[in-house]
């Protein structure tokens, strides 16, 4: 199952020739001071693993710094990334017709974020059931079936986003969330982290949460409707990447910027830019890059037979202007990245 390196064999031969005439006395012999030193044998190359990285989508840039940590681990551990995921986090099919096949290749392990808990959860067994060691990154399965889980605390992270809008708000007023895709994972468990701080908050009223379906355009939308269908609307938190991108689009088109808070998980260069306009006031940043390595790091140890840890948070950070040219968030928003 494991992909090797063709081994080098050097083989140190004398050559017999039969029949040939006896030694002349042009002939070069050995010396007589006793037989050559052999060469030394170059290195046996490690073994090589052939790991399957399948994010839920590739158009984002969060997920091109979850491969640029996943074939950083792969350098550093001697694996091979095939980085292969649907275009769009909706198209579960696509997701699905990708583990099968890695399955049936016999990878040495698998490392995804799945784009549906339920839907990918018979996959994951399969493989397992396979010996091909799973380990899920962001979004995990309704099941306990891969071995490692490695990936933001979505909750506490929707949480810390939320009471930051709060804040924003000054304690009251009505609020609404703008979630991705009922049913995956990450979604669901950030649309729990905000109805569990709004709860938390008697003076806020969350309105009816519009979904984004992980698409700009469609997020755009979904703002308009809820400050249309709510004007006395003072805050949105939009739950990823092409939800704040949408939504700070709506606002901004509006006239609304400052004026209706948002927060925001995540945080890509429109993100950012977003921020340093004044349109969006927080971001919720994760550490991508950190899940993309540690998926790989996590797999090769499961193929070399160690134990592997069940659980691994992430992390998330609250960026504000107030902290935006820190150190520390400013390599966690612009990690170097290596091919």
């Amino acid at each position: 199952m494991l992909r090797r390196a063709l081994p080098i064999l050097v083989v140190a031969a004398l050559i017999v020739l039969a029949g040939c005439p006896q030694p002349t006395e042009t002939t070069v012999t050995a010396p007589p001071e006793g037989p050559s030193k052999p060469e030394a044998a170059p290195p046996v190359k490690g073994e090589i693993y052939d790991i399957a990285v399948v994010p839920k989508g590739t158009a984002y840039s969060f997920w091109k710094v979850v491969r640029a940590g996943a074939l950083a681990a792969g350098k550093e551990f001697g694996a091979e990334i095939e980085w292969t995921g649907p275009a769009e986090e909706t198209d579960v099919a696509r997701q699905i017709s990708i583990i099968e096949t890695a399955t049936s290749k016999k990878v040495d392990a698998i490392v995804m974020a799945a784009c549906d808990a339920t839907a990918l959860a018979p996959k994951v067994k399969a493989a397992m059931d396979a010996g091909i060691p799973v380990i899920t990154i962001d979004s995990g399965i309704s099941t306990d079936d891969a071995l490692s889980f490695v990936a933001t605390d979505n909750v506490k992270g929707a949480q810390a986003g939320t009471e930051k809008l709060i804040e924003l708000i000054e304690g009251s007023g009505q609020i609404g969330v703008i979630p991705f895709i009922k049913g995956a994972a990450t979604s669901d468990l950030r649309e729990q982290g905000f109805n569990e701080a709004v709860k938390a908050n008697p003076t806020v009223e969350a309105v009816k949460p519009l979904y984004s379906q992980g698409d700009a355009e469609k997020a755009m939308k979904a703002a308009e409707n809820m400050m249309t269908g709510n004007p006395e609307l003072k805050g949105i938190f939009a739950a990823n990447e092409p939800g704040a991108i949408g939504a700070a689009r709506a606002i901004k088109q509006r006239g609304k910027a400052g004026q209706i808070k948002l927060v925001a998980f995540d945080a890509a260069e429109a993100e950012i830019s977003a921020l340093k306009d004044g349109v969006i006031q927080a971001l919720v940043v994760q550490d991508p890059f950190k899940m993309g390595y540690d998926g790989v790091r996590l797999a090769v140890d499961a193929i070399q037979g160690k134990a592997v840890e069940k659980r691994v948070d992430t992390g998330v950070h609250l960026v504000t202007m107030d902290n935006l040219n820190d150190p520390d968030i400013q390599a966690l928003l612009f990690p170097k990245i290596e091919e």
